[in-house]
């Protein structure tokens, strides 16, 4: 942990656990700020990967669901690395740079994908695979001001580009790697930060408005917008089709691993199921079966408690039902709605 960065956030008003800022006590000013200014989220704890040598696209290209062989400098995308039957390992944004590329992977799942990475990897293959996690902070900036934010600091609009854009930016005296999307739903962007101006650059985030916003409310929003995360909806239970990460996947690009099996199930719209939000009308344990009648219709994968009231993540087979769907999660009722990270895909119930 950086010392002088947990200083500052400490001066903030940051609770830790296991060196990660969980808390500023300031949640409904948070969430406020994600949806009429500007949060800012430590993500630093998540994981990054460089790729590099002459070999890295076509490398990543046959190891993950997205088309890394069109891409070029400058720009990204959210792709998905599965394994052979086609079941989630992770969820990564991908950045490709002039001579390699950064992935920015789930906090834990860092030292599985560079174990994977290394297992196809053959001594001819021109790729180098590193974690340079303990390099650079990764901080979100959350809501409809963050451009305004980046805009006081380097007295330059970034412009509007796809997803997963990215560029080098000075903040003041520094130099930033500034990437479009925020992780989340909501509009915002992503700072790739080294380590050594991570104090420097979050006094200024915080300095020209952006309210500090802990891990605690990242989880709480990543499950209301329905963002599938590792151990909870990304696991060997479920492919990405199901997982709705349909934007993630490239259905004209040729073979790589866990195609066939993703191929074959859209092609025979073999999707028996698909992830889902649920409002629920009490406290519901993960785990917990979710029924319509006597009938077991899913699972619930994540679940948080709101200012609105308790919400969830839920897989729900498709022929029972989707969005308006009334089901009962354990002991408890719910009503199936659609979730903003989801709700752009396309699905055949």
């Amino acid at each position: 942990m950086n010392q002088e960065l947990q200083n500052i956030q400490t001066s903030n008003g940051a609770t830790f656990q296991d060196s990660i800022p969980v808390s500023f006590g300031n949640n409904t000013q948070a969430i406020e700020a994600t949806k009429q200014g500007v949060a800012v989220c430590d993500r630093s704890h998540w994981g990054l990967i460089q790729i590099s040598d002459d070999d890295r696209l076509r490398f990543l290209h046959n190891q993950s669901t997205n088309n890394f062989n069109i891409l070029k400098p400058g720009e990204g995308c959210e792709t998905v690395f599965v394994t052979p039957t086609a079941r989630t390992i992770d969820l990564a944004t991908a950045y490709v740079i002039e001579d390699a590329v950064l992935l920015l992977v789930s906090p834990t799942r860092c030292q599985q994908l560079i174990e994977w990475f290394d297992r196809y990897l053959f001594p001819m293959d021109r790729v180098e695979v590193k974690d340079i996690s303990s390099e650079y902070a990764i901080f979100s900036l959350i809501g409809p001001e963050s451009k305004n934010s980046i805009a006081k600091l380097s007295g330059i609009t970034p412009p509007d580009a796809p997803h997963a854009s990215h560029q080098l930016i000075s903040l003041k005296d520094v130099e930033v790697r500034f990437t479009v999307g925020s992780g989340l739903a909501t509009e915002g962007c992503t700072l790739i930060v080294p380590v050594n101006n991570a104090a420097k650059v979050w006094q200024m985030l915080t300095e020209t408005g952006a309210v500090p916003m802990g891990d605690r409310l990242w989880q709480q929003l990543r499950i209301q917008e329905g963002r599938p995360a590792p151990d909870y909806e990304l696991t060997d239970d479920y492919n990405p089709l199901e997982a709705g990460l349909w934007n993630t996947i490239s259905f004209e690009k040729g073979c790589y691993i866990g195609q066939e099996t993703i191929a074959r199930l859209n092609t025979y719209k073999g999707v028996k199921q698909r992830l889902l939000g649920v409002r629920l009308n009490g406290m519901a344990e993960l785990g917990n079966v979710v029924k319509v009648g006597d009938e077991k219709v899913g699972k619930l994968t994540s679940f948080t408690e709101t200012n609105e009231g308790y919400f969830g993540l839920v897989y729900i087979k498709t022929k029972a039902g989707g969005v308006g769907l009334k089901v009962q999660v354990g002991d408890v009722e719910g009503e199936v709605v659609e979730v903003p990270f989801l709700s752009h895909q396309y699905f055949d119930s």
